[in-house]
């Protein structure tokens, strides 16, 4: 069970690499249209080419989906997804956009974004690893861990590429190993301070 404290979480932020965009199609198809949080998303991207990863997101679920603008407010019942070729990052409730330097070969990636939620989103904040190779996303799993937060991995086996879930698994024991439908099902009710059991749900 997790969550057992009852303490809103109110900021979902999800990391993701190869075999990632299958993966968050699946989580966010049955997230509610009203759901009481903000999502931050970010996927190892090629800087070079433009993509419309946005609109394939979009198209998979009910929640208003875009790549934020500088110091645009993070709004809850969205979801937002870091633009190739930039870092994205949570300060004093809004998004900020860097092209600072490339984080495990990456940018976007994954650590900036849970590391500076875990500062200013404290025990509010719930960092979620998916399918990825290398480990971006342990060291702000530990962050957000130390703030309070809570840490979410998909299950290694169900994923297509399970180096960065196993990582996390291995270096920092994430407060959940969940399959996609237990993530899913969690946050609405991590949103609402809520406890989730994913033996309870089977």
């Amino acid at each position: 069970m997790i969550n057992h404290d009852l303490i809103v979480r109110d900021l979902f932020l999800i990391g993701a690499s190869a075999g990632g965009i299958e993966a968050l199609t699946r989580m966010l198809q049955p997230l509610p249209s009203d759901l009481p949080a903000a999502i931050g998303i970010v996927v190892h991207r090629s800087p070079a080419v433009a993509g419309y990863l946005d609109r394939v997101l979009g198209r998979a679920t009910s929640l208003p989906l875009k790549e934020p603008t500088e110091g645009e407010s993070i709004r809850p019942g969205h979801a937002y997804l870091a633009p190739r070729d930039f870092h994205l990052t949570v300060e004093r409730g809004c998004w900020h956009l860097s092209r600072a330097a490339k984080v495990h070969f990456s940018r976007p990636a994954v650590d900036p974004l849970f590391i500076s939620a875990a500062r200013h989103g404290g025990n509010r904040a719930v960092g979620i690893l998916l399918s990825g190779g290398g480990a971006d996303g342990v060291e702000g799993f530990i962050a957000i861990k130390a703030s309070g937060g809570l840490t979410i991995v998909q299950q290694p086996a169900e994923a297509r590429y399970p180096s960065m879930p196993t990582s996390a698994i291995r270096d920092d024991s994430p407060d959940a190993v969940f399959r996609l439908e237990e993530i899913a099902a969690a946050i609405p009710l991590l949103a609402a301070g809520k406890a989730y059991d994913a033996a309870r749900m089977a």
